[in-house]
């Protein structure tokens, strides 16, 4: 499967030199049609993992992480058995962790489209309750996003005069989102609500500017 973003995310971070470290794959990575956890794997991740074992995209700026599956570490499992038992129940919605940093981006199978894509959230666990903000229609379709933001923010004038980091994904990156036509359809026939219930007054406002609404 051909992975358009991930080759630009890949570009953007050799490009600007942003950093970045890989793995190879392992020997034997999830297949087309494998499940995880009792649930679909998502084939863009399939793709993605028969290419990389690991991967830090931007690790100079704003690290992002591919969460480790590989013959040595099995990150990916491990992680995604202790997500089920800790926070799938709170979410209202099963869903697969596949990477991040401080905060943790997942696929949620339930949403996947007619070809089994599944879109991308990222949650915050950091707050009383899970805190969850949609930010993409696919996974390749994340990663593109995120190399988009990250010429912005390199572009950004405060970062170049003090190199620090002002903008941050997704809350700055609202422009970049709404190109995305199916996350923005998704968002606005209501298909994230049931992760979005405890959806605050800011993130609010972030939601109506990516589904173009008036703020």
């Amino acid at each position: 499967m051909a992975l358009p973003g991930l080759e630009r995310l890949i570009e953007v971070c050799q490009r600007l030199n942003l950093g970045m470290e890989t793995s190879p794959s392992a020997r034997e990575p999830l297949k087309a049609g494998s499940s995880l956890v009792g649930l679909p794997f998502d084939p863009i991740l399939t793709s993605v993992y028969t290419r990389l074992g690991h991967a830090a995209f931007a690790t100079e700026v704003m690290r992002w992480g591919l969460t480790r599956s590989d013959d040595q570490v099995h990150r990916l499992e491990e992680t995604n058995k202790r997500w089920r038992e800790e926070w799938w129940k709170e979410l209202g919605a099963p869903v697969i962790v596949f990477g991040g940093d401080i905060y943790t981006y997942a696929t949620v199978p339930e949403l996947a489209d007619v070809w089994g894509r599944q879109p991308v959230v990222r949650v915050d666990t950091y707050e009383p309750d899970a805190h969850v903000m949609p930010v993409a229609s696919t996974v390749d379709r994340f990663f593109d996003s995120y190399s988009h933001y990250l010429e912005t923010l390199i572009e950004d004038p405060r970062y170049q005069e003090s190199r620090e980091t002002k903008l941050f994904f997704p809350w700055h990156a609202t422009e970049i989102l709404a190109r995305d036509e199916r996350l923005v359809e998704l968002m606005r026939a209501g298909r994230f609500d049931s992760l979005m219930k405890n959806m605050d007054d800011e993130t609010r406002r972030w939601a109506a500017k990516v589904m173009g609404n008036q703020v």
